[in-house]
């Protein structure tokens, strides 16, 4: 399976951090950073320089729209995928606009999540990132 590299994973919530690093280690995605709220994002952003950065839409102090504006400041090309629970269409149109690549659901299965984990890391980074399973 080939590797996409480091991946910051930011949710407020530390269980939802924990999920989706183990299913993106389970793909053979290596986790390089976890930040709680946007403030911390930018930080490990700065700091790690993470190949993705998967953004929770929802959190305190600093929501997942101003920090994907901010990370998009700091680099327009970074490679932001925005992870919700809630389908809100406007919110998702407008991390869209503001240069999010996608967005994921959150509150799916596990194993839903991995396929969907696995297509917008092809459709992100390269064509051939497959699964070997």
């Amino acid at each position: 399976m080939t590797s996409i590299g480091k991946v910051l994973v930011v949710d407020d919530e530390a269980h939802i951090r924990k999920f989706v690093s183990v299913l993106l280690q389970s793909i053979s995605t290596a986790v390089v950073a976890q930040a709680a709220n946007g403030g911390e994002a930018i930080e490990a952003y700065a700091r790690d320089k993470p190949d993705l950065v998967l953004l929770d839409v929802n959190m305190p102090r600093v929501n997942g729209l101003e920090t994907l504006r901010e990370l998009k400041r700091i680099d327009p090309q970074c490679n932001v995928v925005m992870l919700t629970s809630l389908v809100n269409r406007q919110t998702v149109e407008e991390c869209l606009q503001l240069g999010a690549f996608g967005y994921l659901r959150k509150d799916n299965a596990p194993e839903e999540l991995v396929v969907q984990l696995k297509k917008l890391l092809a459709e992100c980074f390269d064509p051939k990132f497959t699964s070997t399973d």
